[in-house]
């Protein structure tokens, strides 16, 4: 008789497999319980003391460290040419990163401090993981990705204090840690895979790698982060972000080429990337005081990272299960209404500020909407074994 190891299954072959497949879940059922707790359909008792705290952890380090994590457990195997997490041992840590999601709805059954640390524990623990392969191999860029996966932890600790009456009014700096942190390696890894990906798609395309732009778009925004984050607003303020979205407008142009609209797999991320722009331009909007600042954040998280997100989950895994390379037209689909979901969120409140309530209802169906159509198309991908036959 055969024994079949009860994790030796494609499911957890490759980090991109597990976390995707949990990203892509939690994107639909974190929303639509965010729904139900905003319109007071639904009232639980939670960890969070504030529904709008849970919702932003929920979605930044729940639905989008679950997306940095799949492409990071495998990005670093094809970086170094070692083995990263599998079978059991991804398992497990998929089943941290499940309990970081489930446990603050226990408040009152277990300590407070213990659903804090297992939440906290997440982003350690895999830095961790990807050290010994990175180390192994001696590749010096992936230390960068170590550092910014510790200073995340940082930021979700100042969360968690202030939820525990450890610190005051930490939790808002944690989070913009947080997006700042998320927002920088979105741009460190576009530099690596955006050409890449250009050049892959547009068979003949040569672009324009240029250091000096890639050093300057980091720089620039973690400028703007900082001064943020000390709350410097005003002409400075106003000043950093408009030199970043133009600096990140120099930078993309040389990888732009016009033939990317057709091809759902490389415009989605070319958009998304637009949407950080957009950010950049409406937080100087924003230091000047003429739009609210909320917009240029949603700007940044529903349009940069949750479009962003949405377009390299389904171009990793078609690449990584030996799939054509072709975006299946549901999925172009889901591409479009979660860029509609963006805008819907970001613009319309400026035209429509007292439809708030129903503006907030529209960009959360046009989310969900997208990620069904993402967990139609992409559960049996994620679950299956590569049509290939080769590992992974």
């Amino acid at each position: 008789m055969n024994h079949i190891k009860p994790f030796n299954i494609p499911f957890f072959a490759l980090g991109f497999r597990t976390f995707f497949a949990l990203s892509g879940l939690s994107a639909l059922v974190l929303m639509v319980l965010w729904r139900s707790l905003y319109d007071g359909s639904l009232v639980v008792d939670n960890y969070f003391f504030s529904n709008s705290y849970w919702h932003a952890h929920e979605m930044l380090l729940g639905y989008t460290v679950a997306v940095i994590s799949g492409f990071l457990l495998t990005a670093v195997k094809n970086w170094t040419g070692q083995e990263t997490l599998t079978g059991a041992s991804l398992a497990s840590l998929a089943l941290l990163w499940v309990y970081g999601r489930i446990l603050p709805f226990y408040s009152g059954l277990l300590a407070d401090e213990f659903i804090a640390l297992v939440d906290f524990l997440f982003l350690p623990v895999l830095a961790f993981c990807l050290l010994k392969p990175i180390m192994t191999a001696r590749y010096a860029r992936g230390y960068v990705f170590i550092a910014l996966l510790l200073l995340m932890s940082f930021g979700n600790a100042l969360i968690h204090m202030e939820v525990l009456g450890w610190g005051e009014q930490s939790a808002w700096t944690g989070f913009q840690i947080v997006i700042a942190l998320i927002i920088v390696m979105i741009l460190v890894i576009a530099g690596r895979i955006f050409p890449f990906f250009t050049e892959k798609g547009l068979p003949g395309t040569l672009t324009i790698r240029n250091p000096l732009y890639d050093g300057l778009s980091i720089g620039s925004a973690l400028l703007v982060f900082a001064l943020s984050i000390i709350q410097v607003s005003g002409y400075f303020l106003a000043l950093a972000a408009s030199l970043a979205a133009v600096i990140n407008i120099l930078r993309v142009k040389d990888w732009y080429e016009f033939r990317i609209w057709y091809v759902p797999l490389l415009w989605v991320l070319y958009v998304g990337y637009a949407w950080i722009i957009v950010g950049f331009i409406m937080t100087a909007l924003g230091a000047l005081e003429l739009i609210q600042p909320t917009l240029a954040l949603h700007a940044f998280t529903i349009g940069g990272i949750g479009v962003i997100t949405l377009g390299m989950m389904a171009r990793v895994a078609l690449g990584h299960t030996g799939r054509v390379l072709k975006a299946s037209q549901a999925m172009a689909i889901g591409f479009a209404l979660i860029n509609l979901a963006a805008l819907v969120r970001v613009f319309v409140p400026v035209l429509l500020p007292n439809w708030y309530a129903d503006i907030i209802y529209v960009s959360t169906l046009l989310w969900l909407a997208a990620f069904a159509l993402f967990a139609f198309v992409y559960a049996p991908i994620l679950t299956t074994a590569r049509i290939d036959g080769k590992e992974g």
